[in-house]
């Protein structure tokens, strides 16, 4: 062999021994940068994941707050409609009393007799005083009852006629009422001092 092929022949060696020596750049594992590149797809899949649920929150969040509007809404409504017919039980119930009353009335002009005249009068105040009750009404009792002035308003203070009737109720000018146990009107009464 020559010098010259010697030459080439070390040289062919050389370029062999660099190229197992030398990473293989086309290698998807050696290349530089892409595990890069696979961290930055990952993130833009996490990215694009929570973009979604973003969107799902946001979306629930919307509806959710829609249904709360509607609700509000609707229980608005159902309030309105509910004090709008409200005392329709109570005026139900007194129309037969006003039926009643309406007789009474007519009877009243023809009538002779004073004592029917007072019994139907009474018929129909018994009647009225009971349906009343029936719906939840009930009587303060008042008199003689120690003065409270969040049950009472004391119209005028009198001298007591006997010591132990002093800060009492001597005389009820107005009834007081209560409906189911709640006070609806105070009493208006005359105390003893």
């Amino acid at each position: 062999m020559t010098e010259n092929e010697k030459d080439m022949h070390q040289e062919e060696i050389n370029n062999t021994e660099n190229e197992n020596s030398m990473p293989d750049i086309n290698a998807d594992e050696n290349m530089s940068g892409t595990s890069h590149m696979n961290n930055e797809l990952e993130e833009v899949g996490e990215l694009e994941k929570k973009d979604q649920e973003i969107k799902e929150l946001r979306d629930k969040y919307l509806r959710l707050q829609a249904e709360f509007d509607n609700f509000r809404k609707r229980t608005a409504k159902e309030k309105l409609e509910l004090m709008q017919t409200a005392g329709k039980d109570v005026i139900i119930s007194l129309l037969d009393i006003l039926d009643d009353s309406e007789r009474a009335s007519k009877q009243m002009e023809t009538a002779t007799e004073l004592q029917a005249v007072k019994d139907g009068s009474q018929l129909v105040f018994n009647k009225l005083k009971n349906s009343l009750f029936a719906k939840g009404l009930k009587e303060m009792e008042a008199l003689h009852q120690p003065f409270d002035s969040d049950l009472h308003d004391a119209i005028t203070e009198i001298p007591a006629p006997t010591p132990d009737l002093e800060g009492k109720v001597l005389d009820v000018l107005q009834k007081g009422y209560y409906m189911n146990d709640k006070l609806i009107r105070h009493a208006k009464v005359v105390v003893g001092k």
